[in-house]
């Protein structure tokens, strides 16, 4: 019975050796190659050494292991402990290699490292553009008591977007609305969206005439000196004490006011931000009723194409004027659902869509 035991031994030693005297040369050659392209004393050829000596180590256990049963056999002995004792011999190899091995585990947990902090990297590069839309046009718009609000934002091909827009209180009685388009697309059109916007709620609580806020930001933010780089503003300005709308625009596409049963277009009132550092901007009162409505928008909606077509800014209108009653949330959906609808091949700027109403 000893004997059938030891024969089964040997026959798997003698598979086991065939087949890590092939992994072992296998990794040979590749340290061969490491060294000749990286050379001797680099990382990728110690890892490969370190790899061919395993390799080595493991072929001299199943060896030795291979000579002692086989001494068992040719001696049929139950004695076959000396022929064991060549395990000594893998056991000697381990020591002297036992550098290499070291330094292999570390290298490759540097790599592990290495490799993680670039998942990292790349895991930021890829929520990036969200956490820049989430500043430039937040899903959340602030609860305003006296107003109902609604918006939507859809970004166009671009990784990321150049159109912002903002709520906010200035005082009990006041509250802005503001929307803009910075052009061109990148992370450098969001960074001055970002000065922009931001920028723009100082100014607006310093001065109470939004046509002198849009003027200190032109002469700030064209200190930028961005070529070819420009931005399209409109500030709106709600003062229910005063039942007043002031508004102002930065060569903006016309927004749009339900008041008194009739839809009116609040036009630019003064030059792009950026295009002259100093000019000049003027902001127009209107009554504010109850029921009043603006709707702001970005050009990625008015020039939705459908062939030659453009969607239009009287299309927006129109829209506004069939229901004008609706709640500001699906009248932007409904807004954006129709230039999607009207575009043969789709949205491809940023489309950002902001609408107030005085209750």
């Amino acid at each position: 019975m000893g004997m059938f035991v030891l024969s089964v031994v040997a026959a798997a030693c003698l598979v086991a050796t065939t087949f890590w005297i092939r992994s072992a040369v296998a990794h040979r050659r590749a340290w061969t190659r490491a060294e000749a392209e990286f050379g001797p004393r680099s990382d990728a050829a110690v890892l490969a050494r370190t790899s061919f000596r395993k390799e080595v180590h493991a072929t001299a256990v199943y060896v030795a292991l291979l000579v002692a049963t086989g001494i068992g056999l040719v001696l049929k002995t139950r004695n076959a402990v000396y022929g064991l004792s060549l395990v000594l011999i893998p056991v000697g190899l381990s020591l002297a290699f036992s550098k290499d091995f070291l330094r292999a585990i570390r290298l490759s947990t540097e790599r592990f490292t290495i490799e993680r902090r670039a998942v990292e990297v790349l895991t930021q590069e890829q929520l990036a553009p969200k956490a820049w839309a989430a500043r430039l046009a937040p899903e959340e718009l602030p609860d305003l008591t006296g107003f109902d609000l609604g918006r939507v934002y859809q970004a166009g091909t671009g990784m990321m977007a150049g159109d912002f827009y903002d709520v906010f209180r200035l005082t009990p009685d006041r509250v802005a609305a503001v929307i803009g388009d910075v052009t061109g697309h990148g992370i450098e059109a969001s960074i001055t969206a970002f000065q922009a916007k931001y920028l723009l709620r100082v100014y607006l609580r310093q001065y109470r005439d939004p046509a002198q806020a849009l003027e200190e930001l032109n002469r700030q933010i064209a200190t930028l000196e961005r070529a070819e780089e420009f931005i399209s503003l409109v500030v709106v300005v709600f003062d229910t004490a005063a039942a007043t709308l002031r508004y102002a625009s930065a060569g903006h596409p016309a927004a749009w006011l339900w008041h008194d049963r009739e839809v009116r277009a609040l036009r630019a009132t003064g030059p792009l931000l950026m295009l002259d550092p100093e000019g000049t901007f003027t902001s127009r009162e209107i009554p504010l009723d109850e029921g009043d409505l603006v709707l702001l928008y970005t050009d990625g909606l008015a020039e939705a194409r459908n062939g030659e077509n453009l969607f239009g800014e009287e299309r927006v209108a129109n829209i506004l004027r069939r229901d004008p009653g609706a709640d500001p949330g699906v009248l932007c959906k409904a807004l954006l659902e129709s230039a999607r609808d009207f575009a043969q091949t789709g949205l491809t700027d940023d489309v950002a869509i902001l609408a107030v109403r005085r209750r």
